[in-house]
């Protein structure tokens, strides 16, 4: 249990460890330091948001299907940014505004999945989503 510095709430299940304002913790473990305390921040924010309020602070807890229920969340918030696959080839298709797109190279995907999530549309030579994640039409 710990204190969190900016909403002074506290926190049970923190994922935050708790040397990760050590900027060499962040190097050796190839996390960005300012996105981490930044992702804190905005937790704690939300958390204070949530105790004014009255609303319970729930875990999703840890297991098998922890990945899942985060990647349905996300889906949740972000389901405007989901693409589907199109055909044999590796193109897909978002489904907001119908465009053709790839899996770019850094998406770090070793699979060509049927339905994506996806956070960065790059325009190069062609139109790449980056930072990617596998889900299903049902979510």
């Amino acid at each position: 249990m710990r204190v969190c510095d900016q909403c002074h709430t506290s926190q049970s299940n923190v994922v935050f460890p708790k040397d990760s304002k050590d900027s060499n913790w962040s190097s050796n473990n190839y996390v960005s330091q300012r996105s981490l305390l930044e992702a804190e921040n905005v937790r704690c924010q939300l958390e204070g948001i949530m105790v004014r309020f009255g609303v319970d602070l729930v875990s999703v807890g840890a297991g098998p299907g922890l990945h899942q229920r985060v990647r349905e969340a996300l889906v949740c918030g972000f389901f405007m940014q989901v693409a589907h696959k199109e055909g044999p080839r590796a193109t897909y298709v978002t489904i907001k505004d119908n465009q053709q797109v790839y899996l770019h190279p850094s998406c770090g995907l070793n699979t060509q999945p049927e339905w994506v999530l996806f956070n960065e549309f790059v325009l190069t030579t062609r139109p790449f989503i980056r930072v990617v994640t596998t889900v299903s039409p049902e979510w």
